[in-house]
């Protein structure tokens, strides 16, 4: 093949990774004596970047990579999910095992657990992709006209460009506005951030609080059992993880004796600056009482902790007697004392709750009491990604403002909607009662989010086994499990427990009837791992 065809410029040739000019080339026993040095220089070069047993010398190695990295781990996609991948390709290629299909309920990914794509959402996503579609006459005029706002706001009209770093402006307005009609507070769309997600600005918002060295270094307290992107992006930014554990035997409660305790502790050996809420819980799956979150407000107001409530499952609450109380209608409703001084950041996303569009990678952050000039630093840092992806915003707007009564699509879409909240309530509650069947396994209630967290007996036998190889032992369960059902779950460990305790998280995502064999294979795998190892 021609060189220009690999890119590389006529009159040149490659010497390992580098392209040489055609004078310093080996091709003419005639060179001249400064071709003949451009040679020998090229070769020396090369020979520096070689060892003495001809291999290149890597610059990046596990050796000199940034360390920090080395101490992230993310349990949702870990090695567990690893081998169920490994597993659906060997069924594929038809290796015989004891099941025929592997059921990953590792991870809250409702599409792909089968949810429905909510029509609405779709069809305004659809017409803003390709707005020829506004011509189309199966589409309501309420979705075109959802599109054509959107679109109007864009550059060129097209969600194909860029928006401003914090988010397209009237998305933002229609948050704020969003924000006002759940809490019947005033929100200012200046204080709103889309985001990639809610993880991306979580994840931001942590890197502008985390600071100082040794004992001066943040500590950032993190609910345990928690969702691993905090475990991850605190490794990552070498902050100090500071654990407050959940009351398991009070359906996961937070305790505020608990949070005294850790905070007291972590204050031996860092600063402690932050408190994360995670409200409805992963993986714990409970809600809130409002009286909690005042207490937790209190608490923050005492100690001057900033507050990062992750709300993520604000709409899927399940059991009776829990509501969703958003801690920034709270904070305001119990006065200035706390409203006027309390830090807050808190979060949504569009990949949760009825809508399931974890691939649109749309989110927001809202923030309260920042100092302005540290508003400008977080409006720098989000700037350096240019923007969130535009149909992430676009479709977090149609969530934002969905149809009303009245709309040619309301009652369609209210129908959607009702109907995969309800089916997520019915889920919740067969997971716990089916779970609560079997000897050795606990599950507490599922009052909320899409997942239970069930406390499992695990023999000596097997713990010491597990130890043997290096795992933990619900690492030790999960993968056998995985091995003779094709039923991938995330061990407990990697979320956090109680030392002594062993758990897994599952979510609760399946079709019910496929949520039903999961479950029953799940307990009569139990039972007979206890017998096995006992």
């Amino acid at each position: 093949m021609r060189a220009l065809r690999m890119g590389v410029p006529c009159g040149a040739r490659v010497l390992g990774s580098r392209v040489l000019p055609l004078s310093s080339s080996l091709v003419s026993p005639s060179r001249s004596a400064s071709g003949t040095r451009l040679a020998e220089k090229d070769r020396s070069l090369a020979d520096k970047m070689t060892e003495k047993n001809g291999v290149h010398s890597r610059i990046l190695t596990l050796d000199s990579m940034n360390p920090a990295i080395k101490k992230v781990e993310y349990a949702v996609r870990g090695p567990i999910v690893t081998r169920a991948v490994e597993l659906e390709k060997e069924l594929n290629q038809g290796v015989k095992k004891p099941f025929t299909e592997v059921i990953k309920a590792n991870i809250g990914d409702a599409h792909a657990m089968g949810q429905k794509p909510i029509t609405f959402l779709r069809q305004v996503t659809a017409i803003c992709l390709y707005p020829e579609l506004l011509n189309d006459n199966k589409f309501p005029d309420d979705a075109k006209q959802k599109a054509i706002h959107i679109l109007q706001a864009c550059g060129g009209k097209s969600i194909g460009s860029y928006s401003a770093s914090q988010g397209v402006e009237i998305i933002r307005q229609d948050v704020a506005k969003y924000i006002e009609k759940r809490d019947g507070l005033p929100s200012n769309a200046d204080d709103i951030y889309l985001s990639t997600g809610a993880s991306d600005s979580i994840v931001t918002m942590l890197k502008l609080l985390v600071s100082g060295q040794g004992k001066s270094r943040t500590g950032v307290m993190i609910p345990i059992p928690q969702y691993p992107l905090y475990s991850a992006a605190l490794a990552e930014l070498g902050a100090v993880q500071v654990n407050y554990y959940l009351d398991e035997e009070n359906c996961w409660a937070l305790d505020l004796k608990e949070l005294r305790r850790s905070l007291e502790e972590a204050r031996k050996h860092c600063d402690p600056k932050v408190l994360c809420i995670i409200n409805p819980g992963n993986p714990t799956g409970q809600v809130q009482s409002r009286k909690c979150i005042e207490d937790v407000i209190r608490f923050a107001a005492e100690e001057n902790l900033f507050l990062m409530a992750d709300e993520v499952y604000q709409d899927n609450v399940y059991a009776k007697g829990c509501a969703f109380h958003s801690f920034k209608k709270v904070l305001f409703e119990m006065g200035p004392k706390y409203s006027d001084v309390v830090e807050l950041a808190s979060f949504h996303s569009t990949s949760k709750g009825y809508m399931g569009e974890c691939g649109f990678r749309g989110g927001y952050m809202e923030v309260v009491n920042m100092d302005p000039a540290v508003k400008l630093q977080l409006t720098k840092l989000v700037s350096v990604r240019l923007c969130p992806p535009v149909p992430g915003q676009a479709l977090l707007d149609v969530i934002m403002n969905p149809p009303q009564p009245g709309d040619p699509s309301y009652k369609q879409f209210i129908a959607e909607k009702q109907m995969v909240l309800g089916n997520l309530a019915d889920k919740a509650r067969l997971t716990e009662e089916i779970l609560n069947q079997a000897p050795g396994i606990r599950c507490n209630p599922v009052q909320g989010a899409m997942y239970s967290f069930p406390r499992i007996e695990i023999p000596e036998r097997a713990v010491k086994l597990a130890e043997a190889e290096g795992q933990a032992p619900d690492m030790f369960f999960c993968m056998k499990l995985l091995e003779e059902t094709g039923i991938c779950v995330v061990p407990g460990s990697g979320f956090g427990q109680r030392e002594g305790t062993h758990h897994f998280r599952m979510t609760i995502l399946p079709p019910i009837e496929k949520l039903k064999i999961l479950l029953e294979k799940l307990k009569e795998f139990h039972r007979k791992f206890v017998q096995e190892y006992s």
